[in-house]
């Protein structure tokens, strides 16, 4: 067995990262960002097979979603929410996301979520008695691109 761990400094920081959104040939720092979770999921088909008690499964595609929860002093998102309901043309972007600690010896990773497209959002709001406004959406998006990856920590192979 062999007894070799993680370093604790290569856990890579939850707030050591950058976030751009690209709309329309408009690249935006998305710094008001609290945080922002993207996932896929494979979308599968049950595939009944002669002679077996259980059912096999065939992946048929995937599906990308996402969320993202940030403080409440852009107008953007509603911006393209409000030019939907004004021409009916519906806008796409992409979230480029960059993890990148300098503590932790795995180096950088990007993601870009292409054609992202938000399910809706936070018209307006307020809080009598609290201290500060957050915003946030749900979106989906159509494919992804990884053009840095994290680095093998020592001890993985």
């Amino acid at each position: 067995m062999s007894n070799i761990t993680m370093n604790a400094w290569d856990a890579v920081s939850a707030t050591k990262a950058e976030c751009f959104i690209t709309i329309e040939n408009e690249r935006y720092n998305f710094m008001q960002a609290l945080n922002l979770e993207a996932k896929i999921e494979k979308v599968k088909s049950e595939i009944p097979i002669l002679g077996r008690a259980m059912k096999g499964n065939k992946t048929v595609g995937m599906k990308g979603t996402g969320s993202a929860k940030f403080h409440y002093n852009t107008s953007i998102f509603r911006d393209i929410l409000y030019r939907y309901q004004q021409t009916g043309r519906d806008i796409y972007f992409d979230i480029q996301v960059t993890n990148e600690d300098p503590a932790s010896s795995v180096g950088r990773q990007t993601v870009i979520l292409k054609n992202c497209n938000i399910n809706g959002g936070i018209i307006t709001k307020f809080d009598a008695s609290g201290e500060y406004l957050e915003d946030e959406f749900e979106f989906t998006f159509e494919s992804w691109e990884m053009p840095e990856r994290f680095g093998s920590i020592a001890g993985m192979q």
